[in-house]
C-alpha cells in the first residue's frame, strides 16, 4: 500500500490547497455538528414539554377527583 503523502506536513498542505480543503472541511463539518447538537436539545425540550403536559393532566385528573369525592360526600 502507497501512502499519498510523505509526512504530516504534506497531509495538511494538500499539495498547495490545504487553505480552501480544510476550509470546505470545517464549513462542512460544523453545520452537521450544529445540526446535531440542535436536535438533540430540541429533543429535550420536546421531552420536558411532554413530560410537564402529564403532569398537568394529573393534576386536573386528581382535582376532578377531589371535587368529585367532597360533592358526594356532601350530598
Amino acid at each position: 500500500m502507497n501512502l499519498a503523502f510523505s509526512s504530516w506536513q504534506d497531509f495538511l498542505a494538500m499539495g498547495g490547497y490545504g487553505f480552501y480543503v480544510w476550509l470546505a472541511v470545517s464549513f462542512t463539518l460544523l453545520p452537521l455538528a450544529l445540526l446535531i447538537a440542535h436536535t438533540f436539545w430540541q429533543r429535550r425540550q420536546l421531552l420536558k414539554s411532554v413530560h410537564q403536559h402529564q403532569a398537568r393532566e394529573r393534576r386536573i385528573r386528581a382535582a376532578k377527583m377531589k371535587q368529585a369525592a367532597s360533592q358526594a360526600a356532601g350530598e
